[in-house]
């Protein structure tokens, strides 16, 4: 295989991942999207073990090739085959994590063995400056992505009793500082790998890459844990593209630069819905003033009814506002969501589903789901979609969701304040299903829960909306 016939395959490749990346976009094309991302990663694997062949002469190189194939490949299948809906934020970390510390054995493999990469004349260990430095920088950002994404998963899981893996900030005195002197450091011994090749300056990037993915990440709460995960999506992408400018492979770079790219743009999306600073975000330095905010709750009476109750509401509405939040995830209510949405429609009634753009724990969590229960796509509506219409919708049902239609983020002083919600609170009837009255991500007290307009619901949701099914006339 000639490398003109090499670099054609990486371009096709990325060509689909492109493609892949727009069908992924809408949910009536994320179909197509997936299938294009597997074509172009098939080619990507096809053509790259044809050139390790190629390079190697023999097949002992495509061995370790098809073990780690066959190794990665079972186990990624496994875990999607199994995973639950509400743990695929802690995959995606995982998977992440993964990433960061392949990008940085290719790094070191380069190093160590340059001239095995092309990097250097056959058996010269002079690699140059340009090489030098991007493999330094792709090294150093894997370093940080592999242990922030392992931190971030310990934060999601909640299942370690190891302080740095529980959802609570882990802060202390001088913590940005030390971060900043990290930082430098890092750039300093980059410096010193570009002007000497110093191995030992090059396995202290990675060091402090390490250490700087934990000190980044432990100072954010576990509720703004989707926003993290993000941005280490996008660390990881920056880091494959590093790589991929050292080893002159342009698929690595294309890709990488697709990845990053788009992580960067969603993490800006999350942090405007979650009302974050983006800088913040990039600095590790939020998630203790959402923390803060705890404790805040009051114990204040209610309007509680039964499912009957909401039943009956429900079918004497005209237009009915379904808004899902973590607590459907949890509960696995979507089919019988998607059920009582069925029910009511063929009564007459207007039903549409309202999708905060962090609802759940990751974007596109609730239309995922709400497609997995076949709900019509034209019934599902964006937050900028559909808050025009609450003030006109008779009832507002509101499944497991709590500081996305908190009215507190229109009030100055609030610690959300300025955070885009769906605006329930203006319909003309409010239904809420909660376990119980504890407050949300934000430990804040939800006013729409204490109006007059406003029935609570208490119960797993899968559970109440049965029984709603079963009332509706």
């Amino acid at each position: 295989m000639s490398l003109n016939l090499v670099t054609l395959l990486y371009l096709l490749a990325s060509i689909c991942f492109i493609q892949a990346l727009k069908g992924l976009s809408h949910p009536t094309t994320s179909i197509r999207g997936n299938l294009f991302g597997m074509a172009g990663m098939t080619i990507a694997v096809l053509t790259t073990a044809a050139l390790i062949v190629k390079l190697a002469g023999e097949g002992s190189g495509l061995l370790w090739v098809l073990i780690g194939l066959v190794a990665g490949g079972g186990y990624g299948a496994w875990k999607a085959k199994t995973v639950e809906m509400t743990k695929m934020p802690e995959l995606v970390a995982f998977f992440h994590s993964m990433i960061g510390l392949a990008a940085v054995a290719i790094a070191v493999a380069a190093v160590v063995e340059p001239s095995a990469f092309g990097i250097a004349p056959a058996g010269g260990t002079h690699i140059p400056g340009g090489n030098r430095v991007e493999l330094a920088l792709g090294a150093f950002i894997g370093a940080i992505t592999f242990t922030g994404s392992v931190i971030a998963w310990g934060k999601l899981s909640g299942t370690s009793k190891f302080r740095l893996f529980k959802g609570a900030p882990v802060v202390f005195k001088g913590q940005h500082a030390l971060n900043a002197v990290l930082g430098l450091a890092a750039l300093f011994f980059v410096f010193g790998f570009w002007h000497s090749q110093s191995a030992m300056d090059f396995w202290l990037i990675v060091a402090l890459g390490f250490v700087l993915g934990v000190t980044l990440i432990i100072p954010i709460g576990g509720a703004d844990m989707p926003v993290v995960v993000s941005m280490l999506n996008s660390y990881s992408g920056w880091a494959a593209a590093g790589i991929g400018f050292s080893l002159n492979n342009p698929m690595l770079i294309i890709a990488g630069s697709l990845v990053g790219s788009s992580g960067a743009i969603l993490s800006y999306i999350m942090c405007k819905a979650m009302n974050r600073a983006f800088l913040n975000v990039i600095l590790g330095g939020f998630g203790g003033e959402a923390t803060a905010a705890a404790g805040a709750t009051q114990q204040r009476s209610v309007k509680s009814g039964s499912a009957d109750d909401a039943a009956f509401v429900l079918g004497n509405a005209e237009t009915v506002v379904i808004v899902p939040g973590y607590g459907l995830a949890v509960a696995r209510a979507q089919h019988a969501v998607k059920e009582l949405a069925q029910k009511l429609t063929e009564k007459g009634i207007t039903v549409k589903y309202a999708i905060h753009p962090v609802a759940g724990r990751m974007p596109g969590h609730m239309n995922v789901l709400l497609a997995e229960a076949e709900v019509p796509y034209d019934q599902v509506f964006e937050m900028e979609d559909i808050n025009a219409e609450f003030g006109q919708a008779d009832v507002a049902i509101i499944l497991g969701a709590n500081d996305v239609v908190n009215p507190a983020a229109h009030i100055k002083g609030s610690p959300i304040y300025g955070m885009p919600i769906l605006e329930a609170h203006k319909a003309k009837t409010v239904i809420v299903n909660k376990r119980s009255m504890a407050a949300g991500y934000a430990g804040l007290d939800n006013e729409l829960f204490y109006m007059d307009k406003t029935m609570m619901v208490f119960g797993d949701a899968k559970k109440v909306v049965e029984d709603m099914v079963k009332a509706v006339e």
